[in-house]
């Protein structure tokens, strides 16, 4: 999750879905051996709602792209994959006059505005899930690690809170890795 921004290949998305799928195995991991529950289902919701939010994200994009090409352009796609002229046929000073524009832009805005809706929730949760995962483990890493996460989603409609967010998996990273295992208590000597 920390170097799938810096990747330039198709696999940036892949590499990115294989430390979440890592990064909850380990959660759940952790939420079975201190026999609590909060810790897996918070993360879990967290992350089952960033995905719903950018299915719907994605959907209301390609509704509003359809739209914008039917309404404002007047091409069906339908012909439009088989006509290669289509596109060449428009008259761009015509068809992208601003009242044209104005539903499909506050579409994408609101589109947008449910993504940023979403993330934030997904982000309570995991914050939620980390917390509890800092008091029991003892390691405040994961506190401030959601809390980072928290504030980075937030910070989302600016762009500095998508280097928030990836400093909080960093952070997350190294409190993985102070986690100590626990002594084991030697069997009690019974009496000869």
């Amino acid at each position: 999750m920390v170097i799938s921004p810096f990747l330039v290949s198709g696999f940036t998305l892949l590499v990115g879905l294989v430390g979440l799928i890592i990064v909850l195995i380990a959660v759940k991991g952790l939420s079975d051996h201190y026999k609590e529950a909060s810790i897996f289902n918070n993360s879990l919701y967290g992350v089952l709602l960033g995905i719903v939010g950018v299915v719907v994200f994605v959907a209301a994009l390609f509704v509003t792209a359809l739209s914008f090409f039917t309404n404002v352009l007047g091409i069906e796609l339908s012909t439009a994959w088989s006509d290669p002229t289509a596109f060449s046929n428009i008259n761009w000073t015509e068809a992208i006059v601003f009242d044209n524009l104005i539903p499909h832009l506050a579409a994408l805005v609101g589109s947008l505005a449910i993504l940023f809706i979403f993330v934030v929730v997904a982000a309570i949760f995991s914050r939620n899930s980390l917390t509890t995962l800092a008091e029991k483990t003892g390691v405040g890493l994961f506190g401030t690690a959601g809390l980072l996460l928290l504030i980075g989603s937030v910070l989302t409609i600016i762009v500095v809170g998508f280097l928030l967010i990836w400093v909080a998996y960093i952070l997350l990273t190294v409190a993985f890795f102070r986690i100590r295992a626990e002594p084991t208590q030697p069997p009690p000597m019974t009496p000869s």
